[in-house]
């Protein structure tokens, strides 16, 4: 019986399928800075995570899932489109942010990237399929949001401090796309809960080798763990509210990190510890079975999954592949890229490639040190190691990333060397493949269109009009058989429209038959909205 059930349910998780679509509801619960080195379902035993754990045995868990830039706005970009950072423009930490950013320069002002035509927020394409969609915690996509994009979202001190059921503001049995971004796990908080309870001892971790040692080290990787413990309990919250809900069973639910870990040579770096993040997805039965993926996964896919899960054909701009639904690919990845650009204050071009175990990495700035970053710089451990640094007590492992010139290209073999200390690239054993990934790498930048290689003033020169966001143009309004019909000059912009009065944007779809004062207007990435047309009754 358990067999049949299982194939019922992968003809519509993992193949195509003709009879009545079911929709399911999707929940992301999403930690920050956070990679696999820190979880018990990927071998690390410190801790324990009961609620992760229980999903993990309802799903399954991706051994190779990637964040396609080792810092959150960026690779918040991807996750939202389906697209490289690096071909939106979206590359550069904080383009766009709604508070005040570090920059390299003055030149570097606070802007919006414009991304080739019909790019847009996946959410779109839910709502316009009946989706309640909503987002709890935390935007930040590196380009501002369209009025399109959520039915219901909430950032920063607009949340309230009790997680809450937002599902529960939709229409009676309409499906649902949920994210709930849990901070306490951010870079931030290794040294804002330093002074909290530890739920571990520090004398009892394993001090991974790229760090030394010390006290400093200790503390800060106790706290992080003390942090995941904390995340937890406010993801078990999330669970039981859909339990009580009963929409646990019929619920599709992501767990995944943004990016990798909080710590130095983890967040903004291309090395494992930096891109490489957990990722289960609990199916939408709760279904007792054990299962794993090997497959390649970046963040590209995620968008692609999603709306094949909900019945909708992925649009071809999206340059990920579906991982589950209606739309499954045929065609599993063969590589992973991810990228590095600027980080705050400094700019520092890398590209990296990863291809049956080995990974290639090729830094176009060499001169440019790792070490320096000043957000970074608040967090005890990396005070600890730039202070050994100077006095030159780094063992070798430690040493490997303070040193400066970085070499132009590095190689490693993941599997034997799985925290990228031995650089191979110059081995004669492995020169082939070395050829391979940098001419593999240099097809990816030239397909993919990477923007990398344009300085940011010429990028912000690029997508802005007089130093300004383009802005479209106001709508055109037909009246037909009683009905206001809304249309605009560029069919690949989204129409949204609301009752004057109320807060909340609808995406426009067809003829409007309402005795409601109306507002409508144009909204796209990258561009300024146009003027708000008026539709009095």
């Amino acid at each position: 019986m358990k067999k049949i059930i299982l194939s019922v349910l992968a003809l519509f998780l993992f193949g195509n399928y003709n009879s009545v679509e079911i929709r399911p509801n999707i929940i992301w619960l999403v930690a920050e800075d956070q990679s696999v080195n820190f979880f018990p379902m990927y071998g690390d035993e410190t801790i324990d995570l009961p609620n992760l754990s229980s999903l993990r045995e309802d799903g399954i868990l991706y051994e190779n899932a990637y964040s396609p830039v080792p810092v959150c706005a960026p690779a918040r970009s991807s996750i939202i489109t389906g697209m490289y950072p690096t071909s939106l423009g979206t590359h550069n930490m904080r383009t766009y942010a709604e508070f005040p950013q570090p920059k390299p320069s003055k030149d570097i002002i606070n802007y919006s990237p414009v991304p080739i035509s019909n790019v847009k927020m996946f959410t779109e394409y839910l709502r316009k399929n009946n989706y309640y969609t909503s987002n709890y915690g935390k935007e930040d996509y590196n380009f501002k949001k369209t009025d399109g994009s959520w039915d219901y979202t909430c950032t920063g001190g607009s949340c309230s401090q009790k997680l809450e059921p937002l599902w529960r503001e939709r229409k009676k049995d309409q499906p649902f796309f949920a994210v709930f971004n849990f901070g306490i796990t951010h870079e931030s908080q290794v040294w804002s809960q330093g002074d909290k309870e530890l739920y571990v001892n520090p004398d009892e971790i394993n001090v991974p080798p790229i760090f030394p040692d010390t006290a400093e080290v200790r503390k800060d990787l106790a706290v992080n763990y003390s942090n995941l413990i904390r995340l937890d309990k406010q993801i078990g919250e999330i669970i039981d509210l859909l339990k009580k809900d009963n929409l646990y069973n019929n619920s599709v639910i992501f767990f995944y990190a943004d990016h990798g870990g909080p710590f130095p040579r983890f967040k903004r770096a291309l090395y494992e510890t930096g891109i490489k993040v957990p990722l289960i997805i609990k199916l939408s039965k709760n279904l007792d079975y054990d299962t794993s993926n090997s497959s390649l996964v970046s963040f590209i896919d995620y968008a692609p999954t999603v709306l094949s899960l909900a019945g909708i054909k992925p649009p071809e701009y999206m340059q990920g592949k579906a991982l589950l639904g209606k739309y499954k690919s045929k065609e599993k990845s063969e590589f992973i890229f991810s990228s590095s650009d600027r980080f705050d204050e400094h700019v520092d071009r890398s590209r990296a490639i990863i291809h049956r175990g080995f990974k290639y990495i090729k830094h176009f700035n060499p001169e440019i040190s790792r070490t320096n970053n000043a957000y970074r710089d608040n967090m005890a451990m990396m005070k600890n190691m730039k202070k050994l640094w100077d006095e030159g007590k780094l063992g070798k492992d430690q040493a490997h990333w303070f040193k400066n010139p970085k070499p132009l290209e590095e190689m490693y073999l993941l599997d034997e060397d799985p925290y990228e200390l031995n650089n191979i690239v110059n081995d004669p054993k492995y020169a082939n493949k070395v050829k391979f990934m940098q001419e593999s790498l240099n097809e990816w930048i030239i397909k993919t269109n990477d923007l990398g290689e344009f300085s940011e003033v010429d990028l912000i020169n690029k997508f802005l009009v007089d130093g300004s966001q383009p802005k479209l143009s106001p709508l055109n309004v037909d009246y037909k058989d009683g009905l206001v019909f809304l249309r605009h000059d560029d069919n690949d912009i989204t129409i949204v429209w609301r009752k004057i009065g109320e807060q909340r944007w609808e995406i426009y779809s067809s003829g409007l038959n309402t005795q409601n004062n109306i507002e409508a207007k144009a909204v796209q990435i990258g561009y300024e909205d146009s003027e708000i047309t008026k539709i009095l009754f």
